[in-house]
């Protein structure tokens, strides 16, 4: 498969060949909801606590007798119902992570990826520059390859310009070729890739 290679401008500049075995794959959503779901899981620390009935401080006495009072039953004053009183399934620290495999990843990556170019949801650039470091000139390349939606920003090597110029765009995620991931690429509308970082992950996954 051939895709168009644009500049900066939006202009095209060449072409690429892009490796079937990676951009053309068949689209498996069971196993990219799969992958995604383990990779955000991953991610949570697990550390949250909250303290029951039988661990928060003090409560040991009856507030009041049984009977005689008026006033409903109480054992402790520190039963769920009462203000400062334990929690009711206290969340506890818990390890949230999955286990996938690395065949499933890597599977799941070339799925997407090749949907994402069926869908010309994939824009291949032939490099991304910001000489300065300032946030417009990042916004410019994005103006020219009217990119309004969430935008994945591909690259082959890190450039710590480019990194300080797309830090301050919200809708812009940029990631190193030999960081890319399930979650990153459905995560957002669209995708722009160097012609570096194509090389790169045919490379790796082809």
């Amino acid at each position: 498969m051939e895709m168009k290679v644009v500049n900066s401008s939006g202009k095209k500049v060449g072409t690429i060949e892009l490796n079937a075995a990676v951009f053309e794959q068949e689209y498996n959503a069971a196993l990219i909801h799969q992958v995604v779901v383990a990779q955000l899981a991953n991610k949570r620390q697990g550390t949250k606590s909250t303290l029951t009935r039988a661990e928060v401080r003090g409560g040991g006495i009856k507030p009041w007798r049984q009977k005689g009072t008026g006033r409903a039953r109480q054992g402790s004053i520190r039963a769920p119902q009462w203000i400062k009183g334990g929690v009711v399934f206290a969340p506890k620290p818990r390890d949230f992570s999955q286990k996938i495999n690395q065949k499933m990843k890597v599977a799941a990556l070339k799925s997407a990826l090749s949907q994402k170019v069926r869908d010309n949801e994939i824009i291949v650039i032939n490099e991304i520059k910001a000489e300065n470091g300032k946030t417009k000139e990042i916004a410019t390349v994005l103006k020219n390859l009217k990119m309004e939606k969430r935008v994945l920003l591909v690259v082959g090597e890190r450039d710590e310009l480019v990194i300080r110029a797309c830090r301050n765009i919200e809708n812009v995620t940029l990631i190193n070729a030999s960081l890319i991931n399930v979650y990153d690429v459905v995560a957002n509308a669209n995708c722009i890739m160097t012609k570096d970082a194509i090389k790169k992950i045919e490379e790796v996954y082809a």
